[in-house]
């Protein structure tokens, strides 16, 4: 007798082939027949007009603190994921020395964009190996959740303070120390290695972390680590992956996949017709890593992400040149500075400059919507578009002046939403062109960070409700492999991203004349009440992860199915051509 039968689907199996309307039966865990008139089950539902598809496979999120306050992911889960990657950018939280812990904290709250209340109170913080971390969620997660080993965690732990001292370079012991923890590392169940390159990664002090400062040699060392331990690869980000790599970061990159004989994958690949020049630049690297015998491949978002960000935290904007100076001074010396016109011209010529890279966008002040406000004066202003306050005001030609002056009236609380300003239909086109290069891949969620101030989690949902109904770039079959088996081959999970028969029941059920993702709202949910995006999603029915119903209609069951994904165990090395 089966656990349960799904009956009358419409089974999108996650292969690309056609929909077929099929009964399917979990037992144990896992699909354990597909057809009709499967026999006795202990439970049944009809599905008929529902869609049915494997569950959605995240390969690049932050859930390394989240899981442990935050069992169910949300709102991934609720969005129809069933497995995450974490670990990603070089950030993990094991290993870990006793001493580093405050470091760690502060550093994931700046990189990261994660609360320092929900770090300090939501995260028990009691291990010291990564066998330890991985041991302290087992059991305690109704995700899939598997883990990269961060570069920053190794390096800290081998050099302490020094990791992070320009002055400093590892000995020779010290980088053999490094090698044998992120052996040991690997052999507890670690993905492989995460590192990054990227000059907009900083520790809570604001200076470059750990990673940054580590020469070639060092990761091409850890690098040929990585191919010595069976499924396993390679996470790595450097300064050109948000606009431009040059020819240096290209080398380094193949380089580290040559060494180690695996996939290594990056975050993440803007596709912008506008820049016509920049997704040929970016895929060359998968090219010359598959002429040197190993894999390149590049994570994309195929949605514009919801987000909002204000003068008074880190941001996107702190990040563009010459605005850190700026947006990194203390308030009361930052709102003066911005108040100033000549400060405020500077600002706005280097934001449209091709220094700013993709941040470019962000220029664009007139589109911004005012969102929470806090000052008497500023009432009746949320909701409403900058560019109609500065007309109202006859200053038409200086929205950014006027949105400086809303926030320096709130103490720079004021909530601002970026709206996304590329509707261009040949963006589109070029995203959905690109989708079919073997290297690129959905993904890139950064779920689990930033959380109050980009709502990435929902792309799933988003992304089918695009499909389905408004942009149509993509036929449903298709969408589903590319949320479902595709990424789960790069991450070589075993029987895990298609509806077969002994692959682990992870399954969605959703309506596809619903399908999608809600506004993103800002809550106080988080430990310490600190602020998320959330957005529900719309026409899920149900989710399963190995074969235990953790969703149904948009709320959490309660059960907590999920398990630790280790390499080895519960992945296979992935060869690295195609």
């Amino acid at each position: 007798m089966f656990d349960h039968i799904i009956k009358n689907a419409t089974v999108v199996d996650g292969t690309g082939a056609e929909p077929r309307v099929a009964d399917v039966a979990i037992e144990a865990g896992r699909i354990a027949a597909i057809g009709a008139g499967l026999g006795p089950a202990r439970g049944s539902e009809d599905a008929e007009g529902l869609v049915l598809t494997p569950g959605f496979v995240d390969p690049h999120t932050h859930y390394d603190a989240q899981l442990f306050w935050d069992p169910f992911a949300t709102p991934s889960l609720s969005h129809g994921v069933t497995t995450v990657a974490g670990g990603n950018c070089g950030f993990t939280l094991a290993p870990l020395k006793p001493e580093d812990a405050d470091y760690t904290r502060r550093m994931m709250c700046r990189v990261e964009g994660m609360s320092l209340a929900a770090l300090e109170g939501g995260v028990p913080w009691n291990w010291s190996s990564f066998a330890d971390y991985l041991s302290a969620l087992d059991g305690h997660t109704a995700v899939n959740a598997g883990f990269m080993a961060g570069h920053c965690a190794i390096r800290r732990h081998v050099m302490g303070p020094a990791a992070t001292d320009p002055e400093a370079s590892p000995t020779p012991a010290q980088l053999d120390a490094m090698v044998r923890l992120l052996h040991e590392s690997m052999a507890a169940g670690a993905w492989g290695l995460s590192t990054t390159q990227s000059s907009s990664h900083a520790d809570g002090e604001g200076n470059p972390v750990a990673s940054r400062r580590a020469a070639p040699e060092e990761l091409l060392a850890l690098s040929r680590a990585v191919g010595e331990h069976e499924g396993t690869q390679i996470e790595a980000i450097v300064a050109g992956c948000l606009d431009r790599f040059s020819d240096e970061e290209i080398d380094l990159l193949v380089g580290m996949t040559a060494a180690a004989g695996r996939p290594l994958n990056w975050n993440v690949l803007t596709i912008d017709a506008a820049v016509p020049d920049r997704v040929p630049r970016q895929l060359e690297a998968s090219e010359r890593a598959r002429a040197a015998g190993g894999r390149i491949v590049a994570l994309t978002m195929p949605i514009l992400t919801p987000m909002n960000m204000s003068l008074g935290t880190f941001c996107a904007l702190n990040l563009i040149p010459g605005w850190g100076e700026v947006l990194n001074l203390p308030k009361p010396d930052r709102i003066p500075k911005l108040l100033d016109p000549a400060v405020r011209a500077e600002l706005l010529r280097r934001v449209a400059s091709p220094e700013a890279g993709v941040f470019r966008r962000l220029g664009d002040f007139g589109r911004y919507v005012i969102g929470d406000t806090y000052a008497d004066a500023n009432k009746g202003l949320t909701g409403r578009k900058v560019a109609d306050i500065a007309a109202e005001r006859g200053r038409a030609d200086d929205p950014f002046g006027v949105l400086v002056e809303i926030c320096a009236a709130d103490n720079l609380r004021t909530v601002l939403w970026p709206m996304p300003t590329d509707n261009d239909p040949a963006s589109w086109e070029l995203r959905r062109s690109t989708w079919e290069h073997p290297d690129v891949l959905l993904g890139g969620s950064d779920a689990g960070a930033h959380l109050d101030r980009m709502c990435g989690a929902p792309y799933t949902t988003r992304f089918l409700g695009d499909c389905l109904r408004r942009r149509k770039l993509v036929e449903l079959p298709r969408a589903v492999r590319m949320l479902t088996s595709d990424p789960a081959r790069l991450l070589g999970l075993r029987d895990r991203g298609l509806i077969a028969e002994g692959f682990h029941a992870d399954l969605v059920l959703f309506d596809p004349e619903r399908i999608d993702a809600g506004a993103a709202t800002l809550l106080h949910d988080l430990p310490g009440e600190s602020p998320r995006l959330h957005s529900d999603a719309e026409g899920v029915h149900s989710v399963r992860v190995n074969g235990v119903e953790v969703i149904r209609e948009g709320a959490t069951t309660g059960a907590i199915p999920g398990r630790i994904l280790r390499s080895g165990e519960d992945t296979y090395s992935v060869p690295t051509r195609a």
